[in-house]
């Protein structure tokens, strides 16, 4: 059976854990900062912090930002549901918005009215690895906390009132502060935990007061960040192996009956996983996969609108794609043949 999920570990990351282990030092320390070193590399960001938790993360960003508590923060419904959780944790009062239902991501229309709900901040997943219309959401003018846990890596085009391109931009860097998770189904992973980096300078001033302060039970621990920094010195190796698979993927839905997410696909963009939206029951098209041997699962099992079912009637585009979009197995240690065997599969799904 082909799995849905399988983290990329190689014998590079094995080896890098293993001398963490060997040395005894598997607790915050040296690796701790090369880590952050490498993310500074990688993200272009001024500053960050690297933590045990994607929810630790929000607490510095928040606590950096001076909002109170009791504010409301905005947050996707399809985003994962330990957003929702962290900011009631943090007595945050959360406000979900629903998504555009070609893309999965938020627009700027859901955003302003999220604002006109009493939003203070928002907390902007870029889901699937989706980059939604940043520039846009940023004019509205509210502190943006970007989660870039699966689009890391990618860039965004930055448009004029012409809709020309004038720059391409990372991801990560529209955002006051920026949460990179590294959990296991991420696309840098480090078993758990998370970043937290500023862009700019000023931003970094305000965080690093906490970030040095923070107590070690908060950092992200020696053992994590060894495989965290192999994962970013093979990004670019995964990402391309991804892209290969999904441009396969693709062209065998083109003739078929499913449909897929609107997004840009071209050396900018990070794939994290193969979203297919169903046009008939999961069930079948589960049983039809599992019959030929592939695994299939809901693409949004830990989503927010997964959890809170009172959420449904105000989020009907999310709770429709919760209901109806699966994950195709997609994975850079997928075999030639692993690849062939399911992209046939995906031009006769039921």
């Amino acid at each position: 059976m082909i799995q849905t999920y399988s983290t990329t570990i190689r014998r590079k990351e094995m080896d890098a854990v293993l001398t963490c282990m060997v040395d005894e030092k598997i607790g915050p320390g040296e690796l701790n900062g090369r880590l952050i070193q490498q993310v500074k590399e990688f993200t272009k960001c001024d500053g960050a912090v690297a933590l045990r938790s994607p929810s630790i993360a929000l607490k510095y960003a928040l606590q950096s930002l001076g909002i109170e508590r009791g504010s409301k923060l905005m947050m996707s419904a399809l985003a994962p549901a330990w957003q929702y959780q962290a900011a009631l944790d943090l007595e945050m009062e959360p406000v979900v918005l629903d998504v555009d239902d070609t893309t999965g991501v938020l627009t700027e229309e859901a955003v302003s009215k999220g604002v006109e709900k009493g939003g203070r901040v928002l907390l902007l997943h870029e889901t699937e690895g989706i980059v939604p219309k940043l520039d846009a959401i940023c004019r509205i003018g509210i502190p943006v906390i970007e989660d870039i846990s699966q689009s890391a890596g990618a860039y965004y085009s930055v448009r004029d009132e012409n809709d020309v391109e004038t720059e391409k931009k990372l991801v990560g860097s529209f955002g006051v502060y920026t949460i990179m998770g590294l959990e296991e189904r991420d696309v840098i992973t480090a078993g758990g935990g998370a970043v937290l980096f500023a862009a700019g300078r000023r931003e970094w001033i305000v965080l690093k007061k906490f970030a040095d302060d923070a107590p070690k039970t908060d950092l992200l621990p020696d053992i994590n960040c060894a495989l965290a920094c192999v994962q970013i010195k093979e990004y670019e190796r995964n990402e391309k192996a991804r892209k290969e698979i999904f441009t396969m993927y693709q062209r065998a839905c083109m003739a078929g009956r499913h449909k897929m997410f609107a997004r840009e696909l071209d050396e900018f963009t990070t794939i994290s996983s193969f979203p297919l939206i169903l046009n008939s029951p999961f069930k079948d098209v589960k049983q039809y996969a599992a019959k030929k041997e592939i695994e299939i699962e809901p693409a949004f099992a830990g989503s927010i609108i997964s959890k809170y079912e009172e959420l449904s009637e105000e989020c009907l585009h999310s709770k429709s794609l919760y209901l109806r979009c699966a994950h195709i197995p997609l994975y850079s240690r997928l075999t030639h043949s692993e690849t062939a065997k399911i992209t046939k599969v995906l031009g006769t799904l039921p």
